[in-house]
């Protein structure tokens, strides 16, 4: 049993077995990191106040605000590029994006340190930025080495280190909140952290920096320059829609309301668990199918959107249900006035979780321009929507503009992967409805009767899964073959 777990974990057998190993491995770091800093997240949060959680927020997405372009589609490039090479292409690969990478990060921090101080409004806020930066820059530099171990298939060592920066950052979060509870301290806790996790990965690739210099090709820099100006464009655009909220908060209101919306929009981060591990984990099968199999690109494709449905809407109409209870039991009272503007968050996940997988689709296509289109409509339309509906409505004002964007952004999206190859979901989902509805029924009832929160997400997700089987959703079947470690034969899947 050991070997055959061993194996399973660590081997690149079969297509399928490949999928599920990589999503296993992702789900370990991306669940396992993200839940261990949400604690140190949620203690900060507690100990600092809804003012000082809200400095520490407006300073940390101001200067991601002026890093336009700290991932111009390098990343994606290295995974996209690198899981069609040979061993000996992807280190040449490896080692010309490396340069670039370093390159574009050195005119990052330029840009944070200069002109980021300028549009600094919050007491505060000003002496964190250089702390800030140097968290972009470890951070962004784990996040390039981690795309080489995804490029491989190698999603063990990607799960180490992103588990190792989380656990520096709860570590050292614990020891200089002790020390001085501001948010200062707190910065200088995620700096120590995620150098560690840097530090980590780049032990982990310790021997693909051997010469270096010798595998690099000014060509091949050329050549991802061209591929990648849409994702440097692209990465703009979607900061008006990631970034704005906050700062366009802070100009109008204050910053109690930034850190009330900032929590909420925390815990909305750690759902996007989900769309990001099943991302990273079929970018690579979905980029080998696209231009070698057209048919068996649409069934994976239909495949995992539909896997996407399974999670988000349950998720979305629970969310819904319990706001105000998840803001108040996770971050105190003095934050469950932002359960309103979280309500509305969560009904987004249903349209927005399915985003990662269309843009990765369009993505494997070589379609970049339809990720600018989309990205261009979602960002203006939140600026413009933020301006008209935070002075009268305030962090509800702010997530009704987030939603409308993310609706009008995605469905162009939908549009343009239909377009590549024509799939086919919706028709799918009458089951997973269904049993989202039983159970929001149930999770209301509960609500009704005071039943503890925790009690009722229990008893909910209880419920929910007990209907798909009921019902026989196929895709509960494919997930228990996989938790089974069904034969390893190819058959008919992709």
């Amino acid at each position: 049993m050991w070997q055959k777990i061993k194996s399973f974990l660590v081997e690149n057998r079969t297509t399928k077995q490949t999928v599920a190993k990589n999503t296993v491995w992702l789900s370990i770091s991306n669940f396992g990191g993200r839940l261990l800093k949400a604690v140190i997240v949620i203690y900060g949060a507690r100990v600092l106040s809804t003012a000082g959680y809200g400095v520490f927020s407006y300073a940390v997405t101001l200067a991601g605000f002026f890093t336009l372009f700290v991932d111009p589609g390098i990343n994606a490039i290295l995974v996209r590029e690198g899981s069609k090479a040979s061993p000996e292409e992807r280190q040449s690969l490896f080692a010309t994006t490396l340069i670039m990478k370093a390159v574009v990060l050195a005119l990052s921090v330029v840009v944070i340190l200069t002109v980021a101080p300028l549009f600094s409004i919050l007491p505060g806020a000003k002496a964190l930025i250089p702390f800030i930066a140097l968290i972009i820059v470890f951070d962004s530099s784990r996040e390039f080495l981690a795309s080489f171990f995804r490029a491989g298939e190698k999603m063990q060592w990607d799960a180490a280190s992103f588990l190792i920066e989380n656990l520096g950052i709860v570590v050292f979060g614990f020891i200089f909140l002790a020390i001085s509870a501001t948010p200062l301290s707190f910065t200088k806790s995620y700096v120590l952290g995620t150098a560690v996790g840097a530090l980590a990965a780049a032990w982990l690739l310790r021997r693909n920096f051997t010469n270096i210099l010798a595998g690099a090709s000014v060509r091949k820099m050329i050549d991802i320059i061209k591929v990648a100006w849409p994702f440097a464009v692209t990465s703009a655009l979607g900061i008006l829609l990631t970034n704005t909220d906050i700062l366009i908060i802070s100009w109008m209101r204050n910053a109690s309301d930034v850190g009330i919306y900032s929590a909420a929009i925390r815990i909305i981060q750690v759902l996007y668990i989900v769309p990001t591990i099943i991302q990273f984990s079929t970018l690579p099968l979905l980029s080998r199918l696209a231009k070698r199999d057209p048919d068996k690109f649409r069934i994976a494709f239909e495949r995992i959107t539909s896997s996407i449905f399974l999670v988000s809407i349950p998720l979305s109409v629970g969310g819904i249900i319990l706001s105000n209870g998840i803001m108040g039991l996770i971050f105190g009272p003095a934050y469950a006035g932002g359960g309103t503007a979280f309500a509305i968050l969560m009904l987004g996940l249903s349209f927005d979780y399915t985003a990662c997988v269309i843009a990765n689709g369009i993505f494997a296509h070589n379609h970049q321009k339809s990720l600018i289109v989309s990205s261009a409509i979602g960002g203006f339309g939140n600026v413009l929507l933020d301006l008209l509906l935070i002075p009268p409505l305030g962090i509800v004002g702010s997530s009704i503009a987030t939603l409308l964007a993310q609706i009008l952004s995605n469905s162009y999206l939908w549009y343009a992967m239909g377009k590549l190859n024509s799939f086919h979901v919706l028709p799918k989902l009458k089951r997973i409805v269904a049993a989202s509805l039983v159970m929001a029924a149930v999770t209301w009832l509960l609500a009704t009767l005071q039943v503890n929160i925790i009690g009722n997400i229990v008893v909910s997700g209880i419920v929910y899964s007990l209907m798909l089987l009921l019902t026989k959703e196929p895709l509960v079947k494919e997930i228990k073959e996989l938790s089974g470690f069904a034969n390893p034969s190819e058959g008919s899947s992709v």
